[in-house]
């Protein structure tokens, strides 16, 4: 099979999660313990970090990644979902695993795998962690699917275990309350492995993490009380100066009102992986990785500038969570820009109403949907947004909203693209370059 085929043959004979949502969850670590001792076990040939989380996730791993990388380690990070090309997923020093590679797992693989009929995760997975065995990597960072207790890559026993935060999503999954969310993600805590918890909005779910911790006798840390910043970071021309204990001022490329809690979980699991796990962590890697992340691992969709006058921002912030922060970030970025244009589109299994109810008044909107099944029809979702005073006629694509925005922005104007992982998905190729993304 070509590569086209091989992904056809994964998107069509596999249930997949980023397509199909519920019908693609498979809860269970069966097969992926079937499939981790059919391949010997590929986990235990390195050292892993394992990151979990409602939020910041991404953020967390790919920077973690690139400083891991800049301190001389051969580094592997697996994340997802993808946004434009399926080997986003699994990197190796921020070089995407090759089309070859995945061609031939699949066909060496597949009399034995079929008949277990694994999830795209599981089977995707599987594939990660070969391929970082294959390329004798020393580290890699591991970002959770869904949940943490019953998620596929739930079979390692990391070095680090890291919470961001929580907030309510995936609710028909996890559970309906916060503290049932923190328990799912909790599980990934493992028997004596220090565990470090970023954000917790409620005691309650902090209490679930500390509980977690005491049972697995697990070393519990919490990003906020470890003093890793002197005072609160900065936010000036779109990059954040973070003042560090360790590492004095430290420049983030990453934009965005979250990134700041982002970077206060970062510099406390550097400090952990220095102190507690006896990885040599360079003070020029800290400031290589904050200040150039995008390039050293290809990280995309956090409030990324894809083009200037006027300013295109597009941003995978997707729950209630990830919208407060955006949310304030337009807030606080509105006396910069004379009109901001918001395209904006969702997966039809949100919290639609809450996040509607957190978009700034007074803006111009341009309510679209994504090109997959999990998109929330544009007609439904100009429907809702009437009700929280947004006003908008529906545009049946990502490409119609853009081109019309664009048409009627200035120089001077801030569109802004987001809503779902797919909406950016969409809106990413028609600013990239074909082999940016390839």
């Amino acid at each position: 099979m070509t590569y086209e085929e091989t992904l056809h043959y994964l998107y069509t004979s596999i249930p997949v999660f980023q397509h199909s949502g519920a019908s693609a969850y498979k809860p269970g670590l069966g097969t992926s313990i079937a499939l981790d001792d059919y391949l010997g076990n590929p986990h235990k040939a390195y050292k892993t970090i394992h990151v979990a989380g409602t939020n910041g996730k991404g953020s967390v791993s790919h920077l973690l990644a690139a400083i891991l990388r800049q301190s001389g380690f051969k580094v592997g990070l697996y994340t997802s979902p993808h946004l434009v090309d399926f080997r986003e997923r699994i990197r190796v020093n921020g070089k995407k695993i090759s089309q070859d590679y995945v061609v031939d797992f699949v066909e060496r693989h597949r009399s034995f795998f079929e008949p277990l009929h694994p999830s795209f995760f599981e089977l995707t997975s599987s594939m990660a962690f070969e391929y970082f065995r294959d390329q004798q990597v020393d580290y890699a960072v591991i970002e959770v699917g869904l949940g943490g207790r019953l998620d596929s890559t739930n079979i390692i026993t990391p070095i680090l275990s890291i919470i961001t935060n929580i907030s309510l999503d995936h609710t028909q999954f996890l559970g309906d309350t916060e503290e049932k969310i923190a328990a799912e993600k909790a599980g990934i805590i493992k028997k004596g492995v220090p565990a470090l918890l970023g954000l917790a909005d409620k005691r309650s779910v902090f209490e679930v993490f500390q509980s977690a911790a005491q049972k697995a006798k697990a070393p519990f840390y919490y990003a906020l009380n470890m003093g890793m910043l002197e005072g609160t970071g900065s936010l000036s021309m779109l990059r954040w100066k973070f003042p560090s204990v360790e590492y004095g001022e430290v420049i983030g490329e990453l934009a965005g009102e979250v990134q700041q809690y982002n970077a206060i979980t970062v510099f406390s699991a550097l400090h952990l992986l220095r102190e507690k796990c006896g990885v040599d962590i360079l003070p020029e890697a800290v400031h290589e990785g904050f200040g150039h992340v995008t390039q050293l691992t290809g990280l995309m969709g956090r409030w990324q500038t894809l083009q200037t006058k006027p300013t295109v921002i597009c941003d995978t912030g997707h729950n209630v969570g990830g919208w407060r922060h955006i949310a304030e970030h337009l807030k606080a970025v509105r006396k910069q820009f004379r009109q901001i244009f918001m395209i904006v589109g969702m997966a039809n299994d949100k919290d639609v109403d809450s996040i509607l109810s957190l978009i700034p008044f007074g803006l111009n909107y341009l309510f679209t949907q994504a090109s997959t099944e999990r998109a929330m029809p544009a007609d439904e979702l100009v429907e809702h947004a009437m009700e929280y005073g947004l006003l908008s006629v529906p545009h049946d694509s990502v490409r119609e909203a853009v081109e019309e925005a664009l048409r009627w922005a200035e120089e001077d104007d801030l569109i802004f693209i987001g809503g779902s992982t797919f909406i950016v998905a969409d809106a990413l190729p028609l600013f990239m370059k074909e082999d940016e993304y390839k």
